[in-house]
């Protein structure tokens, strides 16, 4: 069994910043793509940024330069660093992760963490 659980969400103002952190456990083999997403009310989820293959990274052209994804591979947790928020951010973030374990290999999702960005 799985699990990703995510932290760092809250309340920011405009121009503020904040940091999430997802942390895989489990029987995990390996953790090939991992990353971020959000949905915002009334929206499809989309992609923010996220670790596609190796070290290469894919970014939502809306928070390009402004959001920086990273991960520490010895405790399988991806962050994101995220800068210059706007409202448009406030979404809840999912952290996702394909991963392999010794049933096979599944895309894995966290509970999400809201975000919110108001003045």
């Amino acid at each position: 069994q799985v699990q990703l659980v995510e932290s760092g969400g809250g309340l920011v103002q405009p121009g503020g910043s904040l940091r999430l952190s997802c942390a895989a456990s489990g029987n995990i083999f390996s953790v090939y793509a991992m990353g971020w997403y959000r949905q915002a009310p009334g929206k499809q989820r989309e992609l923010v940024a996220a670790f596609t293959r190796g070290p290469t990274t894919n970014y939502a052209d809306s928070v390009k330069g402004r959001f920086t994804i990273s991960r520490d591979n010895a405790k399988s947790t991806v962050y994101l660093q995220m800068n210059s928020l706007k409202p448009e951010d406030t979404a809840v973030y999912y952290c996702n992760a394909d991963i392999l374990t010794s049933t096979g290999r599944d895309d894995y999702w966290g509970q999400g963490t809201q975000v919110t960005v108001s003045s």
